[in-house]
């Protein structure tokens, strides 16, 4: 059953046995449509596991539905978000990114795919992580140690900005473990894999706030929004505004590529895999390319929530995903490596602060 009413840019439709609202564009290519997971149906862990399975042996990505975070702490997200975007970069520049990767990055700070960009990316962004206190054993691990928080005392617009985030992380992190079993079953492990000690208990989540600001992309002159790339550790929960520019990259029958748009879907979730996942799975999980393409000259919003193991986590294939479609055993395609050691070479490539900043050893 559909639970709303179709918005003015959705159309209602018959897909796969189930009623489905989607934009013209989709209805139009239905086998190019992001598949639908709602944790709201009263299925079993393992059917639920099943359709995550077949979102990311194909699509990579899916939209996540019926997952319980109210839409009043989104929107107070949201709002937060804008209030602090609004600061001049003057104030802003007060909270710039630290070594370990927490605070705001200004525009074009980020470029995600150098090869093919001739400028940084067309957004400002904000990283806030699992807070860490200084001193610890944990605060002495790279990307680990405590926020960078707006002085609220001083900007009467961010009244309780910090409250009001950390709620919105606390959400995000309390769905994320949710679904670490149902993970887990789809890729045909224990149930509880992903909850022993050393996975996901001191994981390095990062939520992300980001602004794209109203410059057009023009992506054959190597000007985008968000570069092409795909997400470096185990999952992604992101949710944005009502405003299109997201797509990723689909190999349709002959082998050719081409850009799908990922249409907003109010209220949900979108969740793609990251490169950590597809290693552990042997590349049967697909981390799969994507960008942000900026066509309509508006300011986009949107909350992306990077999921990643431990820091220390060793991360290499399951033997149960060694094996091929026959029984036979396969060779892993990926070394073993750490979580902490793979994100921080992809943060030294992507950033420029983070690059200058983490070369030196006394910030590490």
């Amino acid at each position: 059953p559909i639970s709303r009413s179709p918005t003015s840019r959705e159309v209602l439709i018959h897909y796969s046995g189930a009623a489905r609202l989607c934009t013209p564009v989709e209805a139009a290519q239905p086998h190019l449509m992001i598949p639908i997971v709602d944790l709201s149906v009263a299925d079993s862990e393992k059917e639920i596991s099943t359709r995550i399975r077949k979102a990311c042996t194909t699509a990579g990505f899916f939209f996540l539905s019926g997952h319980g975070i109210p839409a009043a702490t989104i929107s107070t997200a949201f709002g937060a978000s804008r209030e602090f975007f609004e600061l001049s970069p003057e104030v802003k520049q007060h909270c710039r990114a630290n070594s370990n990767n927490r605070g705001w990055n200004p525009v074009g700070e980020e470029t995600l795919n150098p090869e093919a960009q001739s400028k940084g990316d067309t957004k400002e962004g904000y990283y806030i992580g699992r807070e860490v206190a200084a001193g610890s054993a944990e605060a002495a691990l790279p990307l680990h140690g405590p926020n960078v928080w707006p002085d609220e005392r001083r900007h009467p617009s961010l009244a309780r900005w910090r409250d009001r985030m950390e709620a919105y992380y606390g959400e995000l992190t309390t769905l994320a473990r949710r679904l670490l079993p149902l993970f887990a079953l789809a890729l045909g492990l224990p149930r509880d894999t992903f909850l022993q000690p050393g996975y996901f208990d001191r994981p390095v989540a990062l939520l992300r706030l980001l602004r794209y600001t109203s410059e057009l992309s023009t992506p054959e002159s190597g000007v985008l929004a968000c570069g092409a790339h795909s997400d470096y550790g185990m999952f992604t929960l992101l949710t944005t505004d009502e405003v299109p520019g997201l797509q990723i990259l689909v190999n349709e029958d002959g082998g050719e590529s081409r850009w799908v748009d990922v249409p907003p879907r109010p209220g949900d979730f979108v969740v793609n895999i990251g490169d950590l996942l597809q290693r552990w799975s042997n590349d049967v999980f697909k981390s799969t390319v994507h960008r942000v393409v900026n066509y309509t000259a508006t300011e986009r919003y949107s909350m992306p929530f990077f999921f990643e193991p431990n820091f220390t986590c060793i991360v290499e294939c399951f033997p149960q995903c060694c094996v091929d479609g026959h029984g036979n055993k396969i060779a892993p395609k990926h070394k073993p490596t750490t979580a902490g050691q793979y994100l921080l070479d992809r943060y030294n490539e992507t950033h420029a602060d983070f690059e200058s900043q983490s070369s030196s050893p006394s910030k590490l």
